[in-house]
């Protein structure tokens, strides 16, 4: 038997490494940027062409590479940055494992012109499946561009996997808005198919943030900074009026390099326990600074997944930070000890404050964690109340087993309610303003307002999304809407879609939008913010299958336009909310699978009661 086990050649042996490092046409935006970076540029320039899958090009005014550099730049494991095994615990560059350059050489078709500002020519260099096709000197003003053209055009079924142009571009939006971010002292540039979409001039960290999540933020954010000899914490959080119901504009950074972490994640939003609701979330542009040595960021091939040397030291700071933030801008609840009396006649109020009070004070373990020197990082091992939950915040429950029983039930519902008005008896009660009582013939159902109400608006919404012509409430006053850049790339994505359920919008330029109509059941004055609660829900729609656009948009429209528990309904409300409910065509589960209501039979009350 001859031997089966070969090498692969080199080509090949790329790809699939690509295949790692560059996912999709934001994957190479990212990687080079942060080169761009590395080089010490001061000016950055990205132009992309049918959302990069023709064209991703960077320009940079950095310090360039030699002729012998720019070649080996495109070898496997080439790179600048690291010489011995240590150098990879002291990361301080945002590229260091030399795979970007090799892979994006593996899946496109690469050009580089290059100068060191010191040399007389640069170096031009053509690069195609791994294989250098042209390399010759040039005229060049200093700095580095690099061309990646018709990406995965040697993987045709990579290229069959890339979604449309305009959610591939939201991609490369966010890519560089990050990269933007954690950068501000550096002009960075977005052109797409000959637009410019972004203009960031260098500036403070507060512009940039103001520059890329708009002007509202200017007079809503709350400055963090906290400085300690272990790391030091800064940036802004939003106050808690600009919280949303979706993950929104939440950006965490060590080191300056961008990462998800659902960790520190949860840390951040425990501060705020108490000043915004539950199922909301909080914005931030939060910074970290820690020694590289306490952080491993070679834990995945995009090195947006990192770990702490000690998690729960950094989980402490960044909560206690956000904490401090918030109370020093009065944005935190205080103690008002005018409102009451018996308050002055505490011990801790009235007795004044001895020598031995302040000994046995002086000598906790909390007073000298924040005096003494090289102990701001102390936290006792055996405080750990805060962060036993944390997997909690993050985890969804679990329904599956629900639906099924909920399936198996729906013929059966269907069955007793053929008809809502002889089946149900005029009778409705509200319970905490959340759930409607409704007596039947032979018992009663305990119904869930907002789930009911969402499952009446995703069939209607169903119904105008599948209309040719849907009618719109025309606006005497037309609403100008202004978003961020990345939110003018979705909704241009949406426009054809918003129409067939009621909306008109039209582009207005410079990422503004013109509301000249919307669904008949948008209030007067809610128009702006229906649109941006709605963008809000698509761009974090999850769900654990593929839906097409306009069922997200539907789905969106129907939790958004739901009435919400809390709500206090009249008797007359009540009743049309339960008749509208069984003439849907499955009354009985939200779009998710959830139960709209809770069957309560006579013979099972008397069971109940022993009876």
């Amino acid at each position: 038997m001859p031997d089966i086990i070969q090498l692969l050649p080199d080509n090949i042996a790329n790809q699939i490494a690509a295949g790692e490092v560059i996912q999709r046409p934001a994957s190479a935006v990212k990687e080079l940027l942060e080169n761009a970076v590395d080089a010490e540029a001061t000016e950055i320039q990205l132009i992309v062409s049918d959302a990069g899958k023709s064209l991703i090009q960077v320009i940079d005014n950095g310090k360039g590479m030699s002729e012998t550099d720019a070649r080996m730049a495109f070898e496997r494991h080439a790179t600048s940055k690291i010489r011995a095994i240590e150098d990879l615990f002291r990361i301080k560059t945002m590229g260091f494992r030399g795979e970007a350059l090799a892979s994006i050489a593996a899946v496109a078709q690469v050009e580089v012109k290059t100068k060191k500002q010191e040399d007389e020519l640069g170096t031009y260099i053509e690069i195609e499946n791994s294989t250098v096709i042209k390399q010759e000197p040039c005229a060049y003003i200093g700095g580095t561009s690099i061309s990646m053209k018709n990406l995965f055009f040697n993987v045709p079924a990579r290229r069959n996997f890339l979604k449309s142009n305009a959610a591939e571009m939201r991609h490369i939006v966010d890519e560089f808005i990050r990269v933007a971010m954690a950068f501000p002292e550096l002009f960075f540039s977005l052109t797409a198919n000959g637009q410019q979409v972004f203009h960031l001039e260098a500036g403070s960290l507060k512009q940039r943030v103001v520059q890329i999540l708009g002007t509202s933020y200017n007079a809503k954010m709350v400055n963090v900074k906290e400085e300690t000899d272990y790391l030091n914490i800064y940036g802004f959080v939003g106050k808690p009026e600009t919280a949303k119901k979706t993950r929104g504009d939440q950006y965490l950074f060590v080191n300056n390099r961008f990462i998800k972490s659902a960790y520190l994640n949860h840390a951040i939003n425990s501060a705020f326990d108490g000043m915004i609701a539950k199922d909301s979330f909080p914005s931030y542009v939060l910074f970290i600074d820690v020694d590289p040595s306490q952080v491993d960021i070679n834990v995945h091939p995009t090195k947006q997944e990192i770990k702490f040397e000690d998690e729960k030291i950094i989980y402490a700071f960044v909560q206690a930070a956000v904490k401090h933030a918030l109370a020093q801008f009065s944005v935190a609840p205080s103690l008002d000890f005018t409102l009451n009396a018996e308050i002055q006649n505490l011990d801790a109020v009235s007795k004044p404050f001895t020598e031995e009070s302040k000994e046995t004070v002086s000598g906790s373990n909390l007073y000298k964690t924040f005096t003494q020197k090289n102990q701001a990082h102390f936290i006792e091992k055996d405080n750990r109340s805060e962060l036993k939950d944390w997997k909690s915040f993050f985890e969804t429950e679990k329904t599956e087993d629900r639906r099924e029983e909920l399936v198996e039930t729906t013929f059966s519902y269907e069955k007793n309610i053929l008809n809502a008005n002889s089946y149900l008896l005029n009778s409705f009660l509200q319970l905490h303003n959340t759930y409607i009582i409704a007596a039947t013939q032979n018992g009663f159902l305990l119904v869930h307002q907002q789930l009911a109400h969402e499952r009446i608006q995703y069939e209607k919404y169903s119904r105008l999304a599948h209309q040719l012509h849907a009618g719109s409430q025309k606006k005497l006053f037309p609403v100008t809407l202004e978003t961020t850049a990345s939110d003018a790339v979705l909704l241009n994505e949406m426009l054809g879609d918003l129409q067939t359920i009621g909306y008109t919008i039209e582009p207005f330029g410079n990422n503004s939008f013109v509301v000249q109509g919307t669904p008949a059941d948008i209030a007067q004055g809610n128009e702006k913010h229906s649109l941006e609660l709605l963008l809000e829900q698509y761009k974090h729609f999850s769900s654990d299958v593929k839906f097409s656009r306009r069922e997200k948009l539907v789905r969106c429209m129907a939790r958004q336009q739901a009435i919400k528990a809390g709500q206090a309904l009249t008797g007359e409300e009540m009743k049309h909310l339960i008749e509208e409910l069984f003439k849907c065509t499955t009354p009985n589960i939200t779009p998710t699978g959830n139960p709209t209501f809770l069957e309560f039979k006579e013979d099972y009350l008397d069971r109940m009661f022993g009876r």
